[in-house]
């Protein structure tokens, strides 16, 4: 793979690990590999085996497309949908201004 890709893959890990609030220590035990494992794929300087980009997909609730890709699948869709829907109105609302905002 090359460099920039594996930088692009790296900074989607990361974003999503820190979005679920884990450190790389937390992802590295749940992964069952060391934490330098982790760091060096957040950084982009290993790629990225598929047992771990399957391992990884499923601790940061993504798919592995959104992983390698950056794109969204239906199923990611469904994911957030779900969140979505336990919201509360307040919250909900303030999700919907959000959205109008970017879609218009």
């Amino acid at each position: 793979m090359k460099n920039d890709v594996l930088k692009e893959i790296g900074i989607r890990i990361s974003e999503k690990r820190k979005q679920k609030n884990y450190t790389q220590e937390q992802v590295a035990e749940m992964m069952n590999v060391s934490i330098q494992m982790v760091s060096n794929l957040e950084r982009g300087n290993k790629a990225i085996k598929i047992e771990n980009l399957i391992k990884i997909s499923e601790i940061l609730d993504v798919s592995t497309d959104y992983i390698l890709t950056g794109k969204y699948t239906e199923n990611d869709k469904k994911v957030l949908t779900e969140k979505l829907s336990q919201l509360d109105d307040k919250n909900y609302k303030m999700i919907e201004m959000l959205i109008d905002y970017y879609t218009e």
